[in-house]
């Protein structure tokens, strides 16, 4: 039988308390502040500063797997709070050339949540809880690009110079088609050759992490690329 803990918040009002039950996940990680929480089925014992992993909360945002400094996870929390708190998580991206080996290069959209306005060369987001890297990135390539094409993993990094510390899981695509960018995530974008882009990727503003990202790519080399088509 599951656990059913009742958890008071931020305050005494009724308002505050959330039931939150126990369904199998990581223990160890807070993903909201939980100071107090009784047990209301078995033993019915109090526990205090007990964390826990709410699969029923009142107002529920996006949930992301909290990781350690060697990737392994640790628990589910609130991408918000992970944020908040500095917390590491994952994020999957792509980097997408053409059939010409052009590489792509966008533009944050203005009310874009993270870094609005900002140039990057990583098409990606959030891994969700239990999603794979690879996974992850053809979706995120799908949603933000209208692009239903293949992956490839490349690499892992810690990137610690942005909202809060995250790994990135960095994939390539070859886009053969015109692409449809979702304009809440991307404001402009552009086919850029290895040496353009080198020149401008110190003088235009670009998301710390997509510096980093395009540096380690090339880096990483041209060799075994998959062909277009």
């Amino acid at each position: 039988m599951r656990d059913l803990f009742l958890c008071e918040g931020d305050g005494p009002s009724s308002a505050s308390m959330t039931a939150r039950l126990i369904v199998g996940l990581p223990l160890g990680i807070v993903t909201g502040r939980a100071d107090h929480m009784t047990r209301i089925t078995g033993s019915g014992r109090s526990c205090s500063r007990l964390s826990v992993v709410p699969a029923i909360v009142s107002r529920m945002g996006e949930l992301v797997e909290r990781v350690d400094e060697r990737d392994r996870v640790l628990g589910v929390v609130d991408r918000a709070e992970a944020e908040c708190r500095r917390w590491t998580h994952r994020i999957a991206t792509t980097i997408c050339r053409d059939p010409t080996g052009r590489i792509l290069v966008l533009r944050r959209a203005d009310r874009h949540p993270r870094f609005p306005g900002r140039y990057d060369v990583m098409v990606g987001g959030a891994v969700n809880v239990g999603e794979s890297y690879e996974d992850a990135a053809a979706r995120e390539l799908a949603e933000e690009l209208g692009a239903g094409v293949p992956v490839r993993f490349l690499f892992t990094f810690l990137c610690r110079d942005g909202v809060s510390p995250v790994w990135f899981g960095v994939h390539e695509a070859v886009i053969t088609e015109p692409s449809v960018p979702d304009p809440s995530e991307i404001a402009w974008h552009a086919w850029l050759t290895e040496l353009e882009l080198r020149e401008v990727v110190d003088r235009w503003p670009f998301v710390p992490g997509g510096r980093e990202a395009l540096r380690r790519y090339l880096a990483f080399g041209n060799a075994d690329r998959p062909a277009a088509g």
